[in-house]
């Protein structure tokens, strides 16, 4: 699924990273802990999370996950778009809760990765 698709189906508005709107992804995970994705996430190209601090991004990065979703309509502060943006990631945010944005991500084949769907 590309990026544009994900933006679409959720009513997103990109924060950054417009340039890879393209970029095809083939898994998603939505979590607010940190520590779960980075203990249980294999493979996962999208975060969906309503988790507003620098080590988002950070754990992204750790994951090699290529683009973060806000849910809840958070928004995150200048600087995590900056380190965002220098991390090459696209970043979005949606009002939808998560529980209704990955639903509408995996009913139009957006998958949960590997042994996850």
């Amino acid at each position: 699924m590309k990026i544009k698709e994900i933006k679409s189906l959720l009513g997103a508005r990109i924060l950054c990273g417009e340039e890879c709107l393209d970029n095809e992804v083939c898994s998603a995970c939505g979590s607010d802990m940190m520590s779960d994705v980075l203990a249980f996430v294999k493979d996962q190209a999208v975060l969906l999370t309503g988790l507003v601090n620098p080590q988002v991004i950070r754990t992204a990065e750790m994951m090699d996950m290529h683009c973060i979703v806000f849910v809840r309509n958070k928004i995150p502060s200048e600087d995590m778009i900056t380190l965002a943006r220098k991390s090459g990631m696209i970043m979005m945010t949606t009002q939808l809760r998560m529980y209704e944005a990955c639903g509408r991500l995996f009913m139009n084949g957006l998958g949960g990765g590997a042994g996850n769907e």
